[in-house]
């Protein structure tokens, strides 16, 4: 009977210790550390055990600069039966406040000691230590502990710990062994390593780095060496480098070229074309098989693309051709089919052709997810071509057959693009009010932009007459008549004065300013946008594009800079943001930690 009532009891005040703990805790978070420290006096006497408790006690006190409270409250602690070594690192703290810097020290060693003595305390010590970035103390905490028990680690610690300490030859070097004696370390120790290393070979992150590796390569030759030196040299944009290692982890095992095509995907993404090409041609070269061989050329292709001019079209058209000659025009190669008839109707000036070889392509017996790619093309294609409403038909197909992955949300989303383009605004929004809640961030941000830009832009004028111009200008952008496409966003300069819809114009004329490479009328577009609408949504973007304007095009990296500068003050939740404060410290001159 006794023991039944001892249990309803706790049943009883287990809820009542669970509130008050949160409620404590909430005081404490908003700085209310008289009520904090009420509360938590009363569960620590109720948990004498919890020493959470005991510590919200001693910091509670201490903002409350109430000190020589915390000291007798740890001493008593320490006088107690039980051992708790970590208190001494309180206990040095809470002098550090108070300036008693000798005194501090004196406790600090005690804990140390603890660790010689027994190293069990080592991690409750040296987390303490850490926790006031006492990072030398941690240290030697750590190093003490493993030096004294074999069966201690605290690498991951330590390797840490030395960053922070700039001891960056100790902190590679940790990492280092880390990761060739569990690879289950690589990802994390790559994460850390970014946090050090960045696109400049002269930094000095970067060459201690890669003078470790370069050592422990010639002493011990391991692939894992190799797979770092291509990494670090893909961080410094040195593709033809980081190529010569990936070679050399090939010819280890020549049947496995993934690192190779991965390495010749980040050059085409960074406008490396002829690093690219070059890697890509090793990779056709050495395929093992003839569907690796068709991706090759896949790439091959999409390089030739991004380099060609009008005046090549005709022999890329024969290259294409030439290609489906040999691996056939079926199922295996319908993403080689799909670029080719994307380069048709885009580049080409040869809509009807591609639109007859993509339907043909869809009766193929292709997969459903095919199918629907296929098809995904052919509706862009009818996009460009005007026939919005063929192009609808596509779309929903795609959404009926393939229902829960995301190429139905992209589908969604080109029709609220197209309904846009037809100047349907109304049912262009009812797809975007869904697509907001998109499992793809970017489709969701993507629909987000365009609801609001639609929603601002109906408010004043239920004619919509501006907005049905600027969505005709998005689609002449989007079919390359850039020309007539800025002469449109002109006469809505011209003749809508005063709407909102002035600042999303002046963005785009800017944007396709950049793209005709006439940098001075985009650098004119975006000053209008910082002088006239500083307020408005758009001003973040304006900044940034300028800024990015001025470093990569017009020479000026002084005027860059001082932009950047400002969106890190100005716009701290911009999405440009953590870009512009990246950019603004290499500009300069930091070294990115």
């Amino acid at each position: 009977m006794r023991l039944f009532v001892i249990i309803l009891l706790l049943l009883v005040s287990a809820p009542s210790i669970g509130q008050n703990e949160l409620l404590a805790k909430n005081y404490f978070d908003r700085g209310e550390y008289e009520k904090a420290l009420t509360l938590y006096d009363k569960l620590y006497d109720r948990n004498p055990g919890r020493l959470d408790f005991f510590l919200y006690i001693i910091q509670s006190n201490q903002q409350l600069e109430r000190f020589s409270v915390v000291e007798e409250l740890i001493q008593k602690k320490l006088n107690s039966r039980r051992i708790i070594p970590q208190l001494y690192v309180e206990l040095g703290y809470n002098y550090s406040l108070q300036d008693k810097d000798s005194l501090s020290q004196i406790s600090y060693r005690k804990a140390i000691d603890y660790t010689y003595e027994n190293p069990m305390y080592a991690y409750s010590i040296g987390k303490n230590f850490e926790e006031y970035s006492l990072l030398k103390e941690a240290v030697e905490v750590y190093e003490t502990a493993m030096e004294r028990d074999p069966n201690k680690d605290f690498n991951v610690q330590l390797a840490r710990i030395y960053g922070e300490l700039g001891d960056l030859d100790r902190m590679f070097g940790t990492y280092l062994n880390l990761m060739r004696d569990n690879p289950a370390y690589r990802s994390i120790a790559k994460r850390n390593f970014s946090q050090y290393v960045n696109e400049d070979p002269t930094n000095e992150a970067n060459e201690v780095l890669r003078k470790a590796l370069l050592k422990r390569s010639q002493a011990n030759p391991d692939l894992l060496y190799n797979e770092l030196l291509s990494w670090l040299f893909i961080q410094q944009k040195q593709f033809k480098k980081a190529f010569v290692q990936e070679k050399a982890i090939f010819r280890r095992d020549p049947v496995e070229l993934t690192g190779i095509v991965d390495l010749a995907l980040i050059a085409l993404e960074e406008g490396a074309y002829e690093d690219a090409s070059e890697i890509i041609e090793f990779v056709i070269e050495n395929a093992p098989t003839p569907q690796a061989e068709l991706m090759g050329q896949q790439y091959r292709m999409k390089i030739l693309l991004e380099i060609a001019s009008p005046e090549e079209f005709e022999n890329i058209e024969k290259e294409f051709e030439s290609l489906l000659d040999k691996y056939g025009r079926d199922v295996n190669s319908y993403v080689l089919q799909i670029d080719y008839n994307h380069f048709l109707a885009f580049s080409a000036g040869k809509k009807d052709k591609a639109i007859g070889n993509l339907k043909e392509l869809a009766d193929k017996g292709l997969s459903i997810y095919q199918q629907a790619r296929v098809k995904m093309e052919l509706a862009d294609i009818l996009v460009f071509d005007e026939k919005f409403n063929q192009a609808l038909i596509y779309y929903s197909q795609i959404q009926k057959k393939v229902q829960n992955d995301i190429l139905a949300q992209e589908a969604r989303f080109k029709v609220a693009k197209t309904s846009y383009y037809k100047g349907d605004f109304e049912w262009a929004q009812v797809q975007l009010d869904v697509l907001k809640k998109s499992a793809s961030q970017l489709i969701a941000n993507d629909a987000m932009e365009l609801s609001l830009m639609i929603r601002d832009n109906s408010l004043e004028d239920s004619t919509q007459t501006a907005l049905k111009k600027f969505a005709r200008a998005d689609l002449l952008a989007l079919q390359n008549r850039d020309r007539e496409a800025i002469a449109l966003l002109n006469d809505i300069l011209d003749n809508h004065k005063g709407e909102k819809i002035e600042d999303e114009a002046l963005l785009r004329q800017g944007r396709l300013y950049e793209k005709l490479n006439e940098f001075e009328k985009a650098e004119a577009s975006y000053n209008k946008i910082i002088e006239f609408y500083k307020e408005d949504i758009l001003a973040d973007d304006a900044f940034f594009h300028l800024a990015e304007l001025y470093e990569t095009r017009l020479g000026q990296p002084e005027k860059a800079k001082d932009l950047y500068e400002q969106i890190i003050y100005d716009f701290a939740d911009s999405i440009y943001f953590v870009e512009a404060r990246k950019r603004f410290r290499m500009l300069r001159g930091d070294a990115i930690n």
